[in-house]
Order: structure tokens, then C-alpha cells, then sequence
């Protein structure tokens, strides 16, 4: 299997996104704040990951003053990376109201199927000032373009030979109702944002040289938007809810 960066010291890429979109969250880093993970899952970069320099990165016990996991799975109840695991129900985390400092959502928002549902939560769980942090690829991203013709099983099948290491237990029904910038400011109206679409590497080349080459010199000449993330951050208000 091609590894385009194997030969780079650390073995990552230097437009890494998940190097950039922890960093920016560990600025946020409080050891007298309390830090959600919101649909950890198992935990799958914290279990299988083989990089300790970006598992640290992305490892925020020590970093908080507590750390806690929550998804709709029960799988979370494995998830080794926090201080306390929660098994939630859709759009309802069982947190007391105002009690987060700051929630992240990885690859969480593309599966969103109510945003003002979502959004209500967010704004409940989090202390006025506190931060919401999420990834999520563009509506417009081709592989999000391509995932909204796939269902079930060919999904599953398709992305596992396209990201080679990708796991199925690791594959979920996405939705991108609220994968647009636009979406976004929409769910969360009045809040300071600091979001942007962020270009990415190919994560999707079959293992091989030739497409990871190709798909490459696509991305660096489309917009952002057709091969990007969105890396949001936003702040809720100091003076209440929206």
C-alpha cells in the first residue's frame, strides 16, 4: 500500500488536517475546564493509532480538568481515551445545562438529521464563552458528492478500498444538512465565528501512487470547497443563549 508521506520525518503530511485542527483546540486548553468529545465513539485514533506525536496531540486528559466521551453507541462505554463515558440519546448528551467548556465534534456534523435540534443542544451544554470545535467535510466535497449516491453496504465496501485501514465498524450514515458555511452561522446565529474551509490531502486513493498523484494536483487547482473540510469554531455569547 502507497504511503505518500512515509519517507517525511514523523511520517505525516506538512498540510496535515488533523495536526492543524488539534492544535488550534489545545489553545483552548484549561486545566480548570471541562472538555466533550461529542460522538467519540470507540475511540478509533486513540486505539489504532500508531503515531504517538499525533496521538498526544489529540489526547486531552492532563490538558482539561476533566475529559469526557459521549456517542449514541454503546461502544463508547470502551472508549479508553477520557475520564468519564457517556452514552447519550440523539440531540441529548445527560450533562446538567451550562457545565462545558468546550465541545468537539470530528467527523460528527456530516451526520447530523435535525441541525436545529443539534444546534439547541450544543447551545444547552455549553457555559456562556465556552467553545464549540468541529470537522466535517464540504456539502460540496466530492467524496460527500459521492457518499450521497452510495447506501448501506456499497458504501461500506467502496470507502474501505478507497482508504485503505479504514474499518467498517468505523463507517456511518451521513446526512450533510449542515456542511455548508452558511449551515453553520444558520444553527448558531450570533455566535463569534472563527470558522473557514480548509483544503485538504487526499484521504481517498486506493492505496496507490498513481491516484493519490492525480487526485492530489486536483486539489490544489479546485476550490476549497470541492476538496475541503470545514473546520469550525465558534463561541457562544457571554450574555446567555441565542
Amino acid at each position: 500500500m502507497y504511503l505518500p508521506f512515509k519517507d517525511h520525518l514523523g511520517g505525516f503530511s506538512p498540510n496535515d488536517g488533523t495536526i492543524d485542527f488539534y492544535l488550534r483546540i489545545n489553545t483552548l486548553a484549561n486545566l480548570g475546564a471541562v472538555y466533550l468529545d461529542y460522538g467519540a465513539g470507540r475511540g478509533g485514533w486513540f486505539e489504532d493509532g500508531t503515531n504517538p506525536s499525533l496521538r498526544a496531540l489529540r489526547h486531552m486528559q492532563g490538558k482539561f480538568a476533566e475529559v469526557i466521551v459521549a456517542d449514541i453507541d454503546p461502544v463508547v462505554l470502551e472508549n479508553r481515551s477520557a475520564d468519564r463515558t457517556i452514552q447519550m440519546q440523539p440531540d441529548h448528551v445527560p450533562l446538567e445545562s451550562s457545565s462545558v467548556d468546550v465541545i468537539v465534534a470530528d467527523y460528527v456534523v456530516e451526520h447530523v438529521e435535525d441541525p436545529k435540534a443539534f444546534g439547541s443542544e450544543i447551545d444547552r451544554l455549553l457555559k456562556p464563552g465556552g467553545w464549540f470545535c468541529a470537522r466535517t467535510p464540504h456539502k460540496a466535497h466530492y467524496i460527500a458528492l459521492a457518499e450521497r449516491l452510495m447506501t448501506g453496504k456499497m458504501e461500506s465496501v467502496i470507502l474501505s478500498r478507497a482508504q485503505p485501514g479504514r474499518k467498517e465498524m468505523d463507517v456511518f450514515e451521513k446526512q450533510y444538512k449542515m456542511n455548508t458555511l452558511r449551515d453553520i452561522r444558520a444553527a448558531f446565529p450570533g455566535w463569534t465565528d472563527r470558522s473557514f474551509c480548509r483544503r485538504c490531502d487526499p484521504a481517498y486513493y486506493f492505496g496507490r501512487r498513481s491516484v493519490f498523484v492525480v487526485t492530489d494536483f486536483v486539489h490544489r487547482v479546485m476550490p476549497a470547497e470541492f476538496s475541503g473540510n470545514l473546520f469550525v469554531f465558534l463561541q457562544k455569547p457571554t450574555n446567555g443563549p441565542n
